[in-house]
């Protein structure tokens, strides 16, 4: 029997959702050959809306353009566990479950419907209120003073699908985690003043989370292995003035992972929703997955943001997830997109031609006891007929692009 998990934030008692829809996890496909690679997913599919409860009441219906088109998607890559960034959050669940009801589990366009037995959704510091005027403007209120940048709490969050059980009973969730409790965290400077690191006050520091949104650690039994999906979505690192204060913490929660898959001395500050201690156990596998937010060439993050996790020790990075439809845009799109030192091919997001123009930012990262078999991103030639599901500005879906890998999962856990 599936359990509610709860996880409760500042402001905000609510709890985690993991729920099953009732189908059968996928059996393995060969009884004597080797099991088929198991594909995870990240998508920034852009299912925000400007008003709490909005999305609920989009998805009651089986009729939203965008949800169909981003549903469609999904369909045609066919997934086997999937991150959806910037899908709003609910305290019931009620989106998660309407998105899978009403939009993946019906035909979209023809294509095939999928299922997905499980689900996992928890709250997002997005749109929390600080009670701190944390953009220093002269006023405390709005999105920018909240814990994440949020018109209301949990917009912006994200959901976890899985056709493969999740293993609820290990789940480890960091909403909690405070900025200053990393070592040698990047805390932003207030260039006013000579103190390094004072952006924020002592008595902001003392609530203010690392996780703009929130950084979890979902367990899923591939057949008898467990991989940990490592789920984030970062703060864009713009949006700020001279003191970075979003660059900085941009680089932190992604350094946060890198930390995290590194056993021993490294991860040992780290503290979950639960007050559990220590990073991922050695020899683990992992996927971090995620809209990172974080060119490793282009844009305006710090320099080697990206590369914490791209270059760690632990990542299987061999094999970089590409499309000739990026290729294409690149190159009638012009502008920024000219300058840039980073292989189009690679790009998952199109952004404005001015600044930062295309660029990668959504990732699926295996570790490097997962083989790749295969990778790509959902990013299709204007000539292709489901190019209309990406399309150019404004977008029928999202500004970002479906990102998978397919991974060979052998083994049992000892």
């Amino acid at each position: 029997m599936v359990k509610l998990l709860g996880v409760l934030a500042p402001g905000l008692a609510a709890a985690a959702l993991l729920v099953p829809h009732g189908a059968a996890a996928p059996a393995d496909p060969s009884a004597t050959g080797r099991p088929d690679p198991v594909r995870f997913a990240t998508f920034n599919a852009s299912l925000n809306r400007a008003d709490e409860g909005r999305l609920i009441t989009d998805l009651s219906t089986p009729d939203n353009p965008q949800a169909q088109a981003v549903a469609e998607i999904i369909q045609r890559t066919d997934p086997d566990v999937l991150l959806i960034n910037e899908f709003d959050y609910d305290d019931a669940g009620t989106a998660a479950q309407l998105f899978a009801d009403n939009y993946l589990s019906v035909s979209q366009n023809g294509a095939d419907p999928i299922t997905y037995p499980y689900h996992f959704t928890a709250p997002s510091n997005t749109g929390i209120p600080s009670g701190f005027d944390l953009n220093h403007d002269g006023s405390v209120g709005g999105p920018d003073d909240a814990l994440g940048f949020g018109e209301f709490p949990g917009q912006y969050g994200m959901v976890v699908y899985s056709k493969y059980p999740i293993v609820e009973s290990e789940i480890r969730t960091f909403q909690n985690f405070r900025w200053k409790d990393m070592p040698g965290a990047l805390l932003p400077d207030d260039p006013e003043t000579p103190e390094p690191g004072d952006w924020y006050s002592d008595d902001v520091l003392d609530i203010f989370p690392l996780s703009s949104k929130s950084h979890w650690d979902v367990p899923v039994n591939i057949r008898g292995k467990v991989v940990h999906l490592l789920a984030s979505h970062p703060t864009p690192p713009v949006f700020d003035g001279a003191e970075d204060r979003n660059g900085t913490r941009n680089h932190d929660e992604i350094r946060f992972w890198a930390d995290y898959v590194s056993p021993g001395h490294r991860s040992d500050y780290i503290y979950d929703d639960e007050g559990h201690t220590g990073g991922l156990e050695p020899g683990a596998s992992f996927v971090i997955a995620g809209d990172l937010n974080s060119d490793p060439h282009d844009g305006d993050s710090i320099p080697g943001s990206a590369q914490q996790v791209l270059e760690h020790p632990r990542v299987n990075s061999t094999d970089t997830p590409d499309s000739d439809g990026a290729v294409e845009q690149s190159e009638l799109q012009g502008g920024a997109n000219l300058d840039h030192i980073g292989d189009p091919r690679y790009d998952t997001a199109d952004f404005a031609d001015t600044a930062p123009g295309n660029v990668r930012v959504d990732y699926v990262l295996p570790s490097k006891n997962l083989r790749i078999a295969d990778s790509g991103v959902f990013w299709p030639v204007s000539d292709d007929p489901l190019f209309r599901l990406v399309g150019t500005y404004p977008f029928p879906s999202s500004d970002h692009r479906l990102v998978w890998t397919d991974v060979k999962v052998y083994g049992r856990n000892p």
